[in-house]
């Protein structure tokens, strides 16, 4: 049955006694107040308004009030603790709340709301997210987001621990052709083979040799040093092995390395080969060591420098030289006497204007393309004679 908490007329409040410190209402204002609100307060208020004059005009009204406690921040529990394998073991997280009332609980995986799936369900109350089984695609961070209509609160983010793999095996190398499963490698190269696979925790690797119907293992650890003159066959198989301690699986790739004679042509070439950088520096001292000599030899060529001196000469030095044969007087022999050379006949004009004639002059026969003649020089007194 409704309770009578207050009324006023004519600016009047009339409380029940039993409520007069709870529920106040200042008129003309009619609002109600309710200090200090309760969980107890909770309900159904109704409100009457009574209009008195020639008639009695009435009405009323309902409101529903409900009281709710703000949301505590929410903590995720993981079941189990230590993780879980995967297609193996299931999963179950749970959100607690210490304070708040009509809660509402959203799951968020990476920030987004999780769905009903084949691996994922909920409790009635969605406090409980049950995953069966786990898988590697079930990781991600995890948190709870609670809600009520006067507050919210978010979990923080939890990442379960799920054991997977391995997955994706392969076989890579610093070095080396590879064409599918074979890797061609030159003699004299040592080639680091890296062997790698997507798991948790970290696989276990080992390395294992097949030669001649036989099988054994030659080293553990996912790196594999092949020092190709210490082989020898030139074909060899190989087979790396993965294996992860907490799952129990285990992945395998083979592979063959073939070692090719392209190397012992290298190792051959390299003491007598040099390295371009010298060969460059050769060349360019070369040419400029040509092109010197070639200026300077142009600048200073023994026919320029004679034409120079013939040329400077004054027309009285030469002399008809008259031709020898033994029995002339001796007398006529006195005299100073100038060899020039011409080094080379073709390319040095001959001088028609103070060079001796044919006919009284005496040309030195060509030897090795050299041209010589004969200038006499007379002393004064002699030449008085002559003349």
């Amino acid at each position: 049955m409704p309770k009578y908490l207050l009324g006023s007329v004519n600016q009047s409040v009339v409380p029940d006694l039993e409520y007069r410190h709870k529920f106040t209402m200042m008129p003309p204002n009619a609002s109600l107040l309710i200090n200090p609100l309760q969980f107890t307060d909770e309900g159904n208020y109704i409100v009457k308004v009574n209009i008195h004059g020639n008639r009695t005009l009435s009405a009323h009204q309902k409101i529903q009030v409900t009281v709710d406690d703000p949301v505590t921040k929410p903590v995720v529990h993981t079941q189990p603790s230590s993780g879980a394998v995967e297609y193996v073991g299931n999963m179950t997280l749970t959100c607690l709340v210490e304070g708040g009332t009509r809660l509402v609980y959203q799951w968020l995986k990476n920030g987004r709301p999780v769905h009903t799936s084949p691996t994922n369900s909920f409790s009635f109350q969605n406090n409980t997210l049950h995953i069966a089984p786990v898988t590697k695609e079930d990781i991600g961070n995890y948190s709870c987001l609670v809600k009520n209509p006067v507050s919210e609160m978010e979990s923080d983010i939890v990442m379960p621990t799920i054991y997977y793999g391995p997955y994706g095996l392969r076989v890579n190398s610093d070095k080396g052709l590879k064409v599918r499963e074979v890797f061609t490698v030159d003699i004299g190269e040592a080639v680091l083979f890296d062997c790698s696979a997507d798991s948790y925790p970290p696989n276990t690797y080992s390395w294992i040799q097949r030669t001649d119907n036989t099988t054994y293992v030659i080293k553990h650890g996912p790196h594999l040093e092949v020092a190709p003159e210490k082989v020898a066959q030139k074909t060899t198989d190989y087979v790396c092995c993965a294996y992860n301690n907490v799952t129990g699986r285990q992945d395998e790739t083979r592979f063959t390395v073939i070692i090719t004679s392209v190397g012992l042509e290298k190792l051959a070439q390299k003491g007598k080969s040099l390295s371009p950088l010298a060969s460059i520096t050769g060349i360019s001292l070369f040419l400029i060591i040509s092109m010197c000599l070639l200026l300077l030899w142009k600048k200073y060529q023994p026919y320029k420098v004679i034409k120079q001196k013939l040329e400077g000469r004054p027309e009285t030095e030469y002399r008809k030289a008259q031709t020898f044969s033994g029995h002339e007087d001796a007398l006529d022999d006195f005299g100073i006497y100038e060899f020039v050379a011409f080094p080379d006949a073709s390319g040095v004009p001959r001088m028609p204007s103070r060079s001796v004639s044919a006919s009284d002059g005496v040309s030195g026969q060509d030897l090795h393309s050299t041209i010589y003649e004969v200038i006499q020089h007379i002393p004064a007194q002699q030449q008085d004679h002559l003349e």
